[in-house]
Parts: C-alpha cells; structure tokens; sequence
C-alpha cells in the first residue's frame, strides 16, 4: 500500500507507525493509538487508508465503541496575534 508518490513534493509515502494519531470528524473528534499511516519521507505529509477512515467513521457515529474516552481542554483564545484597538 505504501511506496507511492506524495502528491505534494514527490517524495515517497512510507508507512510509519504512529502512537496517537488525531482526526477530526464532523461529529467530534477520535484518536487512533498505535496506528500504521504514510507518511511522506519528504514533506511530512500524512497518507490514510480507507480502513482507517472508516474506522475513524463508525467511532464518530456511534456504530462502534471506542476503548475509552478522554475529555479535551477547550479554551477561548479571542483573536490570537491580532491588535485590538483601544
């Protein structure tokens, strides 16, 4: 599956197995632990497989369980790096 052309710099996708790998999905968003994705050797650019997109689909839906949840910080940051007139 790996071995292709990174469609950004052509450099060649190989596969790296990754400890935590982060995905967002319209319905929130999911981690996959020790996970095998591609990885440009290049520019860095991360490469997915259907079967991960699609497991990554069916946690976000409901259709499967996930090992265990984990709550996220969120925090309101206002405008980051931008002046705010007096």
């Amino acid at each position: 599956m790996y071995g292709y052309k990174c469609e950004y710099c052509n450099g060649t996708v190989r596969p790296r197995l990754v400890e935590r790998e982060v995905f967002k999905h319209k319905k929130g968003f999911v981690i996959l632990e020790n996970v095998v994705i591609g990885v440009c050797d290049g520019c860095g650019d991360r490469y997915y497989s259907a079967e991960i997109l699609h497991t990554v689909h069916e946690i976000a839906t409901g259709r499967r369980q996930p090992e265990r949840t984990e709550a996220v910080p969120v925090a309101y940051a206002g405008q980051a790096g931008v002046a705010v007139p007096a």
